[in-house]
């Protein structure tokens, strides 16, 4: 079944699961204790924000079934092209508590004018945030350059407020949705490489026993690919290889594509991690990232769909 609907999971036990990964990761990696005190702060902020959106409290997209599974079945992600209202006034004191946190850890100048911007309200945060939400990254690129900002980390900032919002739309559009609907099946036919919800590509593959569940870097949907083609440009050739940088672990590999120059990595784990955890997965396969960009590749762009 490609399109995988994870069950609820409560604060309590997104935090407790977060501690034992920060715990083992430390374990393991000591030297990862200034990023893991950062993470721990964003985290603990989205959790908070998206605690706030959980059991509908948020405005239902009147978006009808039918219609969601025809853009499905073109291949459109559902939320493409669609004239979201966005809670600005429950997002954006979360982006400025991010802002700060990522300036205070660390974040340097460019962070630090980043936060000055927005508590001088030089920036439109609500027009920057429905840019995040449609995934316009370069419209959003423009933006940064044209007010001197550092677009990596204004994308970063502002990618996780809006998360927790993006992961509500997820669990209100699909969480319900019965498998022999129109809908459900369209769901299960779900293969592209990118999310079916907002178009983002996976942060990582978590492998469960043998299959591949995909993790969007933004929403945290989970889906299921078969296969080994390229997850961006869909090359299956003799241009592809898989790494295992620690011969050690070989339940954490990383795919690379010689056509399209991506990669994606992959680890072993028992079950899939709720939203915004798979964040945790992320940081603590570093070297994967490292391995690949040894190797000329990198994580490739947004994609980019026409508008409806």
């Amino acid at each position: 079944m490609p399109y995988a609907a994870l069950p609820p999971v409560t604060r309590a036990t997104r935090l407790a699961l977060a501690d034992a990964r920060w715990g083992a990761m430390l374990a393991a990696r000591p030297d990862l204790a200034p990023a893991v005190a950062l993470q721990r702060t964003l985290i603990g902020r989205v959790i908070d924000l998206a605690d706030s959106f959980e059991g509908g409290r948020i405005q239902r997209l009147s978006l009808p079934q039918r219609y969601l599974t025809t853009k499905l079945r073109s291949g459109i992600p559902a939320l493409t092209g669609e004239p979201i209202q966005l809670p600005v006034s429950a997002i954006a004191p979360a982006l400025v508590d991010l802002s700060r946190a990522l300036a205070e850890g660390g974040g340097g100048a460019a962070t630090q004018e980043i936060l000055r911007a927005m508590e001088g309200g030089r920036l439109d945060v609500g027009a920057l945030l429905v840019l995040t939400l449609r995934r316009e990254q370069g419209a959003l690129r423009a933006f940064a350059t044209k007010a001197g900002l550092g677009h990596d980390l204004l994308w970063l900032v502002l990618d996780l407020a809006v998360s927790p919002f993006a992961h509500a739309l997820l669990d209100g559009l699909f969480g319900a949705v019965p498998a022999e609907a129109p809908l459900g099946a369209a769901l299960d036919e779900w293969t592209h490489g990118y999310c079916p919800l907002c178009g983002s590509w996976p942060t990582l593959i978590e492998d469960l026993n043998g299959l591949r569940r995909l993790r969007c870097s933004f929403c945290a949907a989970a889906w299921d690919v078969a296969g080994r083609a390229c997850l961006f440009c869909g090359e299956s050739g003799e241009t592809r290889a898989t790494l295992t940088p620690d011969p050690s672990r070989p339940g954490r590999t990383v795919d690379l594509c010689g056509t399209c120059r991506g990669y994606v990595k992959t680890m072993d784990s028992e079950a899939s991690l709720p939203f915004p955890l798979v964040a945790l997965a992320d940081l603590e396969s570093m070297d994967l990232d490292l391995a690949a960009m040894q190797h000329g590749c990198a994580r490739p762009t947004i994609k980019q769909f026409p508008r409806r």
